[in-house]
């Protein structure tokens, strides 16, 4: 049998295949603009093969199926006049087909076209029976350079088989898909190059937003949060980008200018008792009279308390300022509450307490002791006659309420938000002695913002102020962790039940 071939889809599959040689050993570039061209680059460089390997084999296929179209008829009518013995040594090969031959059973050649005259068979392959079979060959059974197209029909006449070769030259689709090639060749890569340069330019437009941003934020340090970045005015993801991130530096900005302020606020209050107690001690070390004595050690002990509540409260905002998670351990606020009510039955302004029994949130005892203190301590500092401490249930939003009013002077509606600020002290309670340090109300909404609640304040209906916690209630007896807050005396964590 004759050698087949099939040269053009041969390349395709050999640059193919080097193409994933040198992919598979290039280094992955770094950098977006890069990878993107080169992301870019490799799908036209693929969908551009696979279309040139389709439309070479298209093209092939129509050109040989053409070919052999004029063979087969040519075969067919030749054995057409074998089979009615009317068969011409000489065979005239009609237009589309190069040669002609025709043998017996035997091996002996009938008949042929000129250009075959005195060939022995072209094939020593001798059919068995009628039929047709189609066939490439290389051209060497007819000496010719290109390849051939041959049908081989075989009949039944008079004498046995007989077998005719049609055959004509591929010369045609061979010259073709090389000069497609040779076209494809050139044109695939001019076409992958300009791919990947426009993407390298048009990324770089894209990214140049993205690198001026990159600049900006790496020039920002501390003491330059009050720079911001530049906004594209194209109002894409990019611009959206940089909204964000002067976003994030407004929120640096900010919580810097209060960690400022804080330092500087917490200062000023440590400074106060500090130089109080000094001035005591030096009194007592000037004037060593037993009988001052008693006094001076009784401010110095007043003023240590103080000094002590206070860092207590810098340490839990400190705490409360972290990103630990907060606990979780179901708690009964009901019975936290009524703990914390007890102890004031007999102060100058009672607490009246009504309490929804069994009432659960997930928290801290502590911090939840230390929430309903610093709002009654709050209360009782400015309330004429009569605080009053409730906690009831909001079956429709599932929420504990907590409730803390008195009938003192209220506080205005524009300062209803600047009381939970830290050192913040309104004008009628400015004396140290019954404002307290300004920390109360900040570390109780911290605490209940913590939880996952709220606290915002109110008029009460007496015109004093209406205190509103709200946090969110647990089924009991549900799992939890537990929380440790420093104690009051020494700092020491005490674990939470």
């Amino acid at each position: 049998m004759a050698e087949r071939t099939s040269r053009p889809g041969a390349r395709l599959r050999a640059r193919a295949l080097v193409v994933r040689r040198l992919l598979a050993g290039a280094p992955r570039p770094r950098s977006v603009r890069a990878r993107a061209t080169l992301g870019a680059s490799a799908v036209v460089a693929v969908a551009l093969g696979a279309v040139s390997f389709a439309l070479l084999g298209l093209l092939h296929g129509n050109l040989e199926r053409s070919a052999q179209a004029d063979a087969e008829r040519q075969a067919v009518a030749t054995a057409g006049m074998a089979a009615g013995g009317r068969l011409d040594p000489v065979l005239a090969a009609g237009r589309g087909t190069d040669f002609l031959q025709v043998v017996d059973a035997g091996g002996r050649v009938l008949a042929a076209s000129p250009n075959l005259a005195g060939r022995p068979a072209l094939s020593g392959v001798r059919p068995a029976r009628p039929g047709t079979v189609r066939d490439t060959w290389n051209g060497r059974p007819v000496r010719e350079e290109h390849r051939q197209r041959v049908v081989q029909v075989t009949t039944a006449t008079a004498s046995g088989l007989v077998t005719v070769y049609a055959g004509t030259s591929l010369r045609q689709a061979d010259t073709a898909g090389d000069m497609i090639t040779a076209a494809l060749a050139v044109m695939v890569p001019l076409l992958v190059l300009t791919v990947a340069l426009v993407t390298w330019r048009v990324t770089g437009w894209a990214l140049r937003p993205v690198e001026a941003i990159r600049a900006e934020v790496a020039e920002i340090n501390e003491r330059d949060l009050h720079r911001r970045v530049p906004v594209p005015p194209s109002q894409d993801e990019v611009a959206r980008l940089a909204v964000t991130v002067n976003a994030t530096l407004d929120r640096l900005e900010a919580a810097g200018i209060r960690q400022r302020q804080f330092i500087a606020d917490a200062s000023h209050e440590l400074r106060s008792p500090i130089t109080v107690l000094r001035t005591q001690l030096e009194v007592a070390q000037a004037h060593p009279d037993p009988a001052l004595w008693g006094e001076l050690v009784s401010g110095a002990l007043e003023d240590t308390v103080r000094l002590q509540d206070l860092a207590a409260d810098l340490l839990l905002l400190a705490r409360l300022d972290t990103a630990e998670p907060a606990p979780a351990a179901p708690v009964d606020l009901t019975a936290v509450a009524r703990e914390a009510a007890r102890p004031r039955g007999g102060d100058r302004v009672p607490v009246g307490v009504e309490l929804a029994p069994g009432v659960t949130v997930r928290g801290s005892t502590l911090w939840l002791s230390r929430l309903v203190r610093n709002l009654l301590d709050n209360a009782q500092r400015h309330a004429a006659r009569r605080v009053s401490l409730s906690l009831r249930v909001d079956e429709e939003r599932d929420l504990a309420v907590l409730e803390v009013s008195d009938d003192g002077p209220g506080i205005a509606e524009a300062d209803r938000e600047r009381v939970f600020e830290r050192f913040t002290r309104l004008d009628d309670a400015r004396s140290r002695d019954e404002g307290g340090s300004g920390l109360g109300l900040a570390i109780a909404r911290d605490i209940a913002t913590g939880l996952g609640g709220s606290l915002s304040v109110h008029a009460a209906p007496d015109g004093g102020a209406r205190l509103v916690a709200t946090l969110p209630r647990t089924a009991r007896g549900s799992s939890g962790g537990s929380w440790a807050e420093p104690g009051p005396d020494r700092g020491e964590g005490r674990p939470v039940p």
